[in-house]
């Protein structure tokens, strides 16, 4: 007899949501288009589910030039017209827009530092978080490292990332893993 994996809850409603906590989530991601990925697809998903995101998300890399911030930071009102008539992506205006300004953003940051990946690991010294919540409702929404994040991004000019959407970010791109306790995935990245 096969026994089954135990999961994070959120993760048991789809077989999209399966693979994306099995293969992506709060495991540490250092490519800096892989993390503009995610800060655009977070964006987009404030207010909405994230399997509506991760559903979009094929046109979303199509729509967004493969989350090329380069490209994405030349984008002008027109390509911005283009964008909201694309039944594939959130055609929110405010959304978009906010992607383009964190194409921007994030190339500043970039130049600044080196690499977003060197800008964005010092807010938890280089080391994943690695948190163990008994139910799904103790997993908190946002953290000071979260609140932090938020305001500096905002200081450097991008858009539709308060601390919640950050807490998300930070989850999915590695910075902060969140499990809740048996859940098989923190025995697979070694933790008892």
């Amino acid at each position: 007899m096969t026994q089954q994996k135990m999961r994070c809850a959120w993760a048991e409603r789809s077989e999209l949501e399966r693979d994306y906590h099995d293969n992506e989530w709060g495991i540490p991601q250092h490519e800096d288009r892989r993390l503009f990925e995610f800060l655009l697809l977070e964006g987009a998903q404030a207010g909405l589910s994230w399997v509506t995101i991760l559903r979009k998300r094929a046109a979303y890399r199509v729509a967004f030039d493969n989350f090329d911030p380069v490209r994405i930071a030349s984008y002008d009102e027109d390509r911005l017209e283009t964008l909201m008539q694309n039944p594939g992506i959130i055609r929110n205006r405010l959304k978009i827009r906010s992607a383009i300004q964190n194409a921007r953003a994030f190339l500043r940051v970039r130049e600044e530092f080196g690499s977003f990946d060197a800008y964005l690991w010092r807010f938890v010294k280089g080391i994943p978080v690695t948190q163990v919540w008994p139910t799904m409702a103790d997993l908190p929404p946002r953290s000071t490292v979260s609140d932090q994040l938020s305001r500096d991004l905002k200081s450097r000019g991008f858009g539709f990332v308060g601390s919640v959407i950050c807490y998300s970010y930070m989850q999915a791109v590695g910075l902060i893993n969140d499990h809740i306790a048996g859940c098989y995935r923190l025995l697979a990245d070694g933790e008892e």
